[in-house]
Order: structure tokens, then C-alpha cells, then sequence
């Protein structure tokens, strides 16, 4: 009896769970412009996953018409103020994909590049910031060349000032970059590597703060690699150039 009782009680909870309301999507019977309206609003308002969520319900029931092209550059935004990199820059090349001749396109090849720019940031590096040009060289290399497809593509475009002010800074960092790896050789006495580094960045960054050092650090290496020609050569270079700082060697 105490069985049956307890299965009736059961089946009856079983039962009831059907007469539970369902979460109702408010937004089913919006218009395209609602949605995008209603996601641009989110974004005024820093509120970037829900945003999202509108953007992606409107290429989903809309993905014709220009509120589905504007919600996926939109959405790539979105997805980059929220710290998913890999989401943006798959939502900025879709766009550039489906729409290559979209007037925006741009625009699109503007927030990959500041997507790659800022990849690699974390947590721990707003609140203790560390030497950019020490991070891993990859992103910064993408985002250098994604700002130079912008301005090679797009020169009288309102992004390629800045795109390119960004490149010098870039093309500094990695300049730099090559030369933590130089100082990493020629501390563990890897001559013939920081040597190769050093000649990289006097061949491909000139320009650039690092080309003083690279020029230093190659005499050092040719110095103990016992090649004292090649270290006088750098030695030359580096006096006609930089003489305060050949006097130091």
C-alpha cells in the first residue's frame, strides 16, 4: 500500500512538471530592427553578452537585409569588448567573407588589428602591466599586418591614421622583441644565434630604438665567437651612427 501510495505521489510530480511555465523568449516576434535596436542599446550600455545574444538571434532569423551585415560587424565588436578574441576576429573575417565589397570593409580590417593588438592582455596585466615587447611576438604580428591591409586597401580611410601610427609602435615591439631573444642567446652563450637576431633586426626594424642595441650586441657576439673583423665592422657602423654609445664598448 505504502508503494503504491509513493509511486501515485511520484507520477503526480512527474505530471506537474508539464504544468511548469516555460522561459518565454520575449524577442520571438521582433522585427529586424528591433533586435538590432534592442542590441545596440546593450552596447551603450556595456552589457556585451547580451548583445551579442540579440545579434546573433537576428542573423539567425533575419540573415538577409542590412541589419544582419551590420549585426555581424557589430557582433565582432561586441565579442572583442567582451575578451573573446578567437569570436571576434571568426565574426570579422565571416563579414569580410560574405560582404568583401561592404563599405565598412575597413572598418572591419581596423577592429581585427586592434583585436590582435590587444590579444594576449590578461587580468593579471591590467592591474600590473608588463613590457609589451616581452610577450609572445605572434599577435603583434598579425596585428601589424592586419593595420597594414587596411592601409595598403583603404588609404584615405578614417581608421589608416591611426592604423598607422600603430604599426611604428608595433614594428618597434617587435624590433624589440627580437632583441629579448638576442639578450636570452648571449647570456647563455648562444654567439651565433643573438648574432643572426641582432642582424634581423638591423636588416628589417631600421628605424627603430633596438637597432643601437642590435648593433652592440652583434660586436659582442662576433667578439666572442673570436671574429674580430666582423666585430670591427659592427664596431664602424655603430661609431658612425650611435658614437655615445659605441665610446661605452
Amino acid at each position: 500500500m505504502r508503494l503504491a501510495t509513493m509511486m501515485l505521489v511520484l507520477f503526480g510530480l512527474l505530471g506537474g512538471c508539464g504544468l511548469l511555465p516555460k522561459q518565454i523568449d520575449e524577442t520571438k516576434d521582433w522585427s529586424a530592427q528591433r533586435l538590432y535596436s534592442a542590441a545596440k542599446d546593450a552596447m551603450n550600455g556595456a552589457d556585451w553578452e547580451k548583445a551579442i545574444g540579440l545579434f546573433e538571434k537576428l542573423e539567425a532569423r533575419y540573415p538577409f537585409g542590412r541589419y544582419a551585415q551590420q549585426a555581424l560587424l557589430e557582433s565582432a565588436y561586441a565579442y572583442y569588448k567582451f575578451d573573446e578574441p578567437e569570436s571576434a576576429i571568426a565574426a570579422v573575417d565571416r563579414f569580410l567573407k560574405t560582404y568583401p565589397r561592404h563599405p565598412h570593409s575597413d572598418y572591419a580590417y581596423y577592429l581585427r588589428g586592434l583585436v590582435n593588438f590587444s590579444r594576449g592582455d590578461t587580468l593579471i596585466d591590467r592591474f600590473l602591466p608588463r613590457d609589451p615587447t616581452e610577450r609572445d611576438a605572434g599577435a603583434t604580428r598579425q596585428a601589424f599586418l592586419d593595420f597594414s591591409e587596411l592601409v595598403k586597401q583603404f588609404p584615405d580611410s578614417r581608421y589608416a591614421q591611426d592604423a598607422s601610427q600603430r604599426m611604428v609602435f608595433l614594428r618597434s615591439n617587435l624590433a624589440q622583441y627580437e632583441m629579448h631573444v638576442a639578450d636570452f642567446y648571449m647570456r647563455r652563450g648562444a654567439y651565433v644565434a643573438a648574432a643572426n637576431r641582432a642582424s634581423q633586426v638591423i636588416e628589417g626594424y631600421q628605424g627603430t630604438p633596438a637597432v643601437p642595441e642590435a648593433l652592440e650586441t652583434l660586436v659582442r657576439a662576433y667578439r666572442k665567437l673570436g671574429l674580430e673583423d666582423l666585430a670591427a665592422d659592427a664596431q664602424r657602423v655603430l661609431q658612425l651612427n650611435y658614437p655615445e654609445r659605441a665610446a661605452k664598448l
